[in-house]
């Protein structure tokens, strides 16, 4: 009797132990990368951070969100060519049919329908409770919402030239778009659709983001080299967090409690990392070439950045502050999103 029981405890050890190895390796989240010349979207191993998938989406597919309960993930896709600011546009037409928000089924991986959104849709966010999208229209300075439900406009609020980033404040909902043209962000009350706020940044301001309260707004400006800090209950310029020379910030992303603040920069090629408490920079880390799209796997310990000139993505410990691998993707990787398992 005694050795049965034996027995039995350690095959209930051993069915546990195989249990909770399985669990392990289950991978809990993956990432989807946007490749803007290659225009598809690479799908990543979170556990392992092996290449599972890659497919095709449709030109240019740049801004990259997973919805808040994971079942889709959103893409912007533009016929619009790749051209430097101020360059003539009569040179190289833009196929307007091509322009869109892509739709794709995470689980499937591949892209399920596309929605006509606006002209030349570059960054977006998402609503809190997932039911709208607020995108930034790069040729014709204005932002749209779309109900993320039906596919439908209900919405276009003018903003000025050249809109690019796009952020949600957490606590009460406000949309932030930057501008880059005129260095400006403009502060939307989505309900009333309408500019509340409009705050000179300058520098160029390619992306924003917010503490988790919501009580500040960081904007990624890229000719300046720097941070704009705004604070969000006032819509005003508190102060600038200069980076060190040669970068480009360009994505951000903030930590789950908020103390740090990570931003990729550019042809700096490197992720710096801000204290937001000293509001000055902790650390750089050496990425890829061209770090663009930029965000934090769930447990806030591994960062990622797409690198657009050496087309793969870098992977952060931010606990040793260094680049554990690069993972080989499409051509020109530009956005990246996370999101959880779906099961």
């Amino acid at each position: 009797m005694y050795a049965s029981r034996v027995h039995g405890v350690l095959v209930l050890w051993v069915v546990l132990a195989g249990a909770i190895i399985t669990r392990a390796e289950s991978p809990s989240y993956f990432v989807f990368v946007s490749s803007e010349r290659s225009g598809d979207v690479t799908v990543i191993d979170g556990t392992t951070d092996a290449v599972v998938a890659s497919f095709a989406v449709g030109k240019r597919p740049r801004g990259i969100h997973a919805a808040p309960d994971g079942t889709r993930v959103f893409v912007t896709l533009s016929g619009s060519p790749r051209m430097a600011p101020g360059v003539d546009e009569n040179r190289a037409p833009a196929d307007k049919t091509a322009d869109g928000l892509g739709v794709i089924n995470p689980v499937a991986r591949k892209l399920i329908d596309r929605w006509h959104v606006g002209s030349d849709p570059e960054q977006f966010a998402i609503s809190k409770d997932g039911k709208f999208a607020f995108i930034a229209n790069e040729d014709d300075a204005s932002a749209s919402i779309i109900d993320l439900g039906s596919g439908q406009p209900r919405g276009k609020i003018k903003v000025s030239e050249e809109p690019e980033g796009v952020g949600v404040n957490p606590r009460n909902g406000e949309v932030y778009v930057t501008c880059e043209d005129k260095g400006e962000v403009f502060v939307i009350d989505p309900d009333q659709q309408r500019v509340i706020a409009k705050i000179d940044t300058g520098g160029r301001p390619r992306s924003v983001t917010f503490l988790p309260d919501g009580s500040r707004a960081y904007v990624a400006c890229e000719n300046g080299g720097y941070i704009a800090v705004i604070d969000a209950r006032s819509h005003k310029l508190l102060s600038k967090i200069q980076l060190p020379t040669g970068s480009l910030p360009m994505g951000t992303a903030i930590s789950n409690d908020g103390k740090e603040l990570y931003v990729s920069t550019g042809r700096g090629n490197t992720a710096a990392v801000i204290n937001t408490d000293k509001n000055e920079v902790a650390a750089t880390i050496a990425v890829g070439n061209r770090a663009w799209g930029i965000a934090l796997d769930p447990s806030g310990s591994k960062l990622y950045t797409a690198n657009g000139a050496s087309n793969d993505v870098s992977v952060v410990d931010l606990k040793s502050r260094k680049e554990l691998r690069r993972i080989k993707v499409g051509d020109g990787p530009w956005g990246i999103a996370v999101i959880n398992t779906v099961k």
